[in-house]
């Protein structure tokens, strides 16, 4: 009987990385077609999404060369005030539609409406909420956040085209950039509120029965609980104190810096390095384009492997590379291979990160805290990298500037380091309890506190 028990725990160790916990039985299974209909009818959309929401980003990095800052008379403070701003929050399709909508207030560019020249779509800070609300727990979410990358690729495509429309209509090139794609971004916003569910009770293309296996695995797997997931402070404050949310703010800091610190000055670092604004819109390509691919594959293996910790590691030391390649080399081809290994690690960091603080918090109301901890802890770090990389950092090397994101990629390993070993301790309390008693007996709501909820390493 003591071997029959220790086998179990043992293969449940090996699989807690899964993202169908292996206590999930058959009475609570999913069909693949229902999760199908899940990701054919959200995941293109959310993309979209996501894409258009880091899209504004890139583009304000390009649209720096090509001469806004110089054009609107900002300096490098101003410039780095002025690049982030946030939304107001509704329920989650209204959220999407009214975040796009206020981009199409840069129709109008020029020094007058500054402000709005800036408006972030804010989707990085609702989405990851929005897909535990619908129970997508597929490697297709990788699609949605690896869109995040992709815009540094086609927005350095669309830049080098769209700023060559310089001069008409009396508009700067940088300006029809905005234009252009703040239409498009309004125009996908409307839409998008009429294309999404806001919960799986209101999605029209699911049936009830599949509805109610949906809602029922949730509730099996601890992310809903129709008691706990009424809002409470006590919830809230549950969530902020524990240690793996706690670690994981921490990381989603330090990644948020990395992030905002690449995606908004890769133009500007490239133009250092000595090429023509044009062309730094063109060479910012490659490296967003290989990150984009390395964020899917390596997302869809380490997905069926389970190990978010150990993935996060290794994608912080390839940030650390890129940077010591960096600092040490004054060869500027070596200094541009560089930012392949350091936008290659961060931009499958995004997407991991997230995942790791979404799968192991629940239910609901408490998963959704941790999720904007993290956020705002992402959002705080591009605060930082703004003013890092503007005014505290000079060109053409950026050396204080690369050797504070250098620092801070050890400080990821460090912090995911301590994360896995956390988790693995009270997987291991967790076993013990469950070897000595059964699930019914256990005080309901008690979430990712729960025996029979176990932590993704």
């Amino acid at each position: 009987m003591e071997e029959n028990d220790q086998a179990a725990l043992a293969k449940e160790e090996k699989t807690a990385g899964s993202d169908a916990p292996e206590h999930l039985t058959d009475d609570f299974s999913v069909s693949p077609s229902t999760l199908f209909k899940l990701d054919i009818r959200l995941m293109p959309v959310l993309t979209m999404v996501f894409l258009l929401a880091y899209l504004d980003r890139t583009n304000i990095g390009n649209a720096r060369i090509a001469g806004l800052q110089k054009d609107l008379k900002l300096s490098n403070v101003q410039h780095g005030v002025d690049c982030h701003t946030g939304v107001i929050p509704t329920s989650p399709p209204s959220f999407l539609s009214i975040s796009f909508s206020e981009y199409g207030d840069v129709i109008d560019i020029g020094p007058k409406n500054i402000e709005s020249l800036y408006q972030a779509a804010g989707a990085d800070r609702v989405l990851p909420t929005m897909l535990t609300l619908w129970g997508v727990a597929s490697t297709l979410q990788a699609t949605l956040f690896s869109a995040a990358t992709l815009s540094g690729a086609f927005g350095g495509l669309l830049a080098f085209a769209i700023v060559k429309m310089d001069g008409i209509g009396g508009k700067p090139g940088w300006a029809w950039l905005f234009f252009l794609e703040g239409i498009f971004s309004t125009l996908f916003g409307l839409v998008s509120f009429f294309l999404l569910p806001r919960s799986i009770e209101t999605a029209s293309f699911l049936s009830p029965s599949e509805k109610e296996r949906l809602l029922a695995r949730m509730r099996h797997e601890g992310a809903l609980n129709d008691e706990a997931d009424d809002f409470s402070w006590k919830e809230i404050g549950r969530a902020l104190a524990r240690p793996q949310v706690l670690l994981i703010t921490a990381l989603a800091f330090f990644v948020g810096v990395i992030l905002a610190s690449l995606f908004y000055f890769t133009p500007s670092i490239l133009v250092a390095l000595g090429y023509t604004a044009a062309k730094a819109q063109l060479m910012s390509v490659p490296p967003f384009a290989v990150g984009f691919v390395v964020t899917i594959a390596s997302t869809i293996l380490l997905d069926k492997r389970g190990f978010r910790g150990v993935s996060i590691i290794v994608a912080s030391l390839f940030c650390a590379i890129g940077f010591i390649l960096y600092l040490r080399s004054t060869n500027p081809h070596v200094q541009y291979g560089s930012l392949f290994f350091s936008i290659s690690g961060i931009s499958f960091l995004g997407p991991s990160t997230g995942a790791w603080i979404s799968n192991n918090v629940a239910p609901q109301t408490r998963r959704a805290t941790a999720i904007a901890s993290g956020f705002i802890a992402t959002n705080i770090g591009g605060m930082i990298a703004l003013w890092l990389f503007s005014a505290w950092s000079e060109p053409p090397r950026y050396t204080s500037g690369t050797i504070v994101l250098l620092v801070f990629s050890f400080m990821m390993v460090v912090t995911a380091f301590f994360n896995i070993l956390y988790l693995q301790d009270q997987n291991r309390k967790k076993g013990l309890v469950r070897g000595k008693g059964v699930r019914e007996e256990e005080e309901p709501g008690l979430g990712d506190r729960s025996a029979w909820f176990i932590y993704i390493l």
